[in-house]
């Protein structure tokens, strides 16, 4: 019977591809991925890498690849269910193998109410006598009970079990504990609980229910300062937003983006309900496609310090393709007595200066472009020729990537302006820019060209394209929605288009699963292909695609795929033609005869 995708997805996830390889395979970290001798063929130099980053595994000796799935299917010998239920017996997770929509609805059904069983136990332990350093800390940080209560803020008991017994107590399972995250497998087959000794906030989507936790530890205790619930059926970090319950409701025009959750409650608190973070993991396209159905305009709060900044720019390049329009809020720069620069985040500036200080900073926030003038010119001289100069290379280069030629000239007005220079040689600059970027893709483009089409095509023979061409634009639109599930918005193309049947059918599959709120990953794909498919497709993803110029990049892939699909339709009917036109050339004769 068929295994639900919920279920892969969640198998997926917590399956490390290192730790699983690493039990087979010793690995040793080199250039960002791990690198071993390939299990699969005899070698003496490590072939043989694995990406944590990507979840896959690849030879670049024999051409074996895929996710952990795939990886326990090759080196045991196993089906695809049976690899299935190997990962999960070793992570002691229960496979829900009737196939039923039923089984799958249970399972997540008994993880939301184990989850809003504990958030009530964390929040009645919070107001009793066990609750009084949890409430200390609360109270120190300036939370109100009226918004402690709104937020749903608990208190997790220092004892291993506590948690665990009261919910048994109410008839959940060990396992049903597990799978909801709320509990952890001891050596001796025991469990205990997941959160000891911590403020507890409920984590609840937007229709309202408990779907996990994230929890700060009290000061001075050892152990990790912030901890979330682990993925589980119902708790997906990467499509989560922490108080988008409340925001959605806003009567603002905007949402604004801070990073932490104590940020979040405290300018609710200061009136400020349009509030939102992510859950301890950076941005990802996931979530900028969930906030776009809320908002036009996100507004970016992140810390003052380097990391802020740093965190900033990482976060407005992967909302460059989002369907919103983004303002950046900087925190004022704040020094102690001697003139030290201080870190700032939106808990303490609001605390400090109040919500009216906020909320002007808030007016006077500035587009993502005007955002990143003003980060240069904060970290430039422009008293001395040097300093100028190095200004204007990194202003061009930023001006330069604008795709439209109003905002080139907007922003490159301004930079010129900043720098005493005339708008016209700024212009001249940047186009001289673009024409040098244009001329090196150009060359890239030529040098691959003059690769040969046949070293270009699969290993396996029944999987080589028909038209190369095509073929390699095919592997391009999946490199990019594989790195960008929103570009899937992009990809106006239909699967029939393509002409290798595996990709097409990869891009069907992907976009299935995007369209249906699943995750985008070639790993969870493992059931759909055959070992030498999945080979082919991790190879693919191997390639080196750049999200810079993706809008560009995907328009003319799908050019390539159209055109070359239309000529094989022209092609067809003309087959069709001549065949038809034998036909009754041989009737003719037939007639006569």
């Amino acid at each position: 019977m068929a295994i639900p995708e919920q279920f892969i997805d969640e198998l997926v996830q917590r399956s490390d591809i290192a730790d699983v390889v690493g039990e087979y395979v010793h690995l040793t970290p080199k250039g960002g991925n791990m690198w071993g001798l390939c299990p699969f063929h005899t070698e003496k130099t490590p072939s043989f890498s694995v990406s944590r980053d990507k979840q896959i595994f690849h030879c670049f000796g024999c051409g074996k690849g895929g996710g952990a799935i795939s990886f326990v299917m090759e080196i045991e010998h196993l089906s695809f269910p049976d690899a299935v239920r190997h990962l999960a017996k070793r992570l002691g997770m229960e496979v829900p193998e009737t196939g039923s929509s039923d089984e799958s609805r249970k399972k997540y059904r008994r993880a939301q109410e184990a989850n809003k069983e504990a958030a009530r136990f964390y929040h009645d332990y919070l107001k009793g006598s066990g609750g009084e350093e949890v409430r200390s800390y609360i109270a120190q940080r300036q939370i109100s009970p009226k918004f402690a209560t709104r937020f749903g803020l608990g208190a997790a008991p220092g004892e291993w079990d506590a948690l665990t017994k009261a919910l048994t107590a109410k008839g959940f399972s060990k396992m049903e504990l597990l799978d909801a995250g709320l509990a952890v497998g001891g050596k001796n087959g025991g469990v205990y609980d997941k959160f000891r000794s911590r403020l507890m906030l409920p984590v609840i989507d937007v229709r309202g229910e408990v779907v996990g936790f994230t929890s700060r530890i009290l000061p001075g205790l050892e152990g990790a300062k912030y901890l979330n619930s682990p993925d589980t059926v119902c708790f997906k970090k990467s499509q989560l937003i922490y108080a988008l319950n409340f925001a959605k409701s806003t009567k603002r025009p905007n949402l604004i983006l801070v990073e932490g959750n104590i940020d979040v409650i405290t300018l609710h608190q200061a009136g400020f309900d349009n509030v939102v973070a992510t859950m301890g993991t950076a941005l990802t396209a996931d979530h900028a496609r969930i906030l776009s159905r809320y908002t036009k305009e996100l507004v970016l709060c992140y810390d003052n310090d380097e990391a802020g900044k740093k965190s900033t720019e990482r976060v407005l390049g992967i909302l460059k393709n989002a369907d919103l329009n983004v303002r950046v809020l900087q925190l004022p720069n704040a020094v102690d007595a001697a003139g030290k620069p201080l870190k700032q985040d939106p808990d303490d500036f609001v605390k400090k200066f109040g919500p009216a200080a906020f909320e002007k900073c808030l007016s006077g926030s500035a587009g993502q472009n005007d955002y990143r003038i003003d980060a240069l010119l904060q970290g430039a001289d422009l008293t001395t020729d040097e300093g100028r100069m190095e200004f204007l290379r990194s202003a061009v280069e930023m001006v330069g990537k604008l795709a439209s030629p109003i905002e080139r000239e907007i922003y490159g007005n301004k930079a010129a302006s900043a720098a005493g220079i005339s708008g016209t040689a700024f212009a001249q600059e940047v186009e001289r820019w673009r024409k040098g970027q244009a001329r090196q893709a150009r060359k890239k483009e030529e040098r691959q060209s003059l690769i040969p089409a046949s070293s270009r095509q699969p290993k396996a023979r029944e999987l080589r394209y028909e038209n190369i061409r095509s073929g390699l634009a095919e592997e391009g639109v999946l490199r990019l929605v594989l790195l960008d599930g929103a570009l899937f918005s992009k990809a106006a193309v239909e699967p029939e288009q393509f002409s290798s049947p595996v990709l097409g059918r990869a891009f069907r599959l992907l976009k299935n699963r995007y369209e249906r709120g699943l995750s985008v990953q070639l790993p969870a794909l493992a059931g759909e292909f055959s070992s030498n498919e999945m080979s082919h497709l991790v190879e693919v993803t191997a390639q080196p695609e750049s999200l810079a110029y993706a809008s560009q990049a995907m328009e003319d892939y799908i050019n390539t795929i159209r055109a070359e699909a239309q000529q094989r339709g022209a092609a067809k009917s003309d087959d069709a033609l001549l065949a038809l036109r034998a036909r009754q050339r041989e009737k003719t004769m037939e007639d006569g005869q």
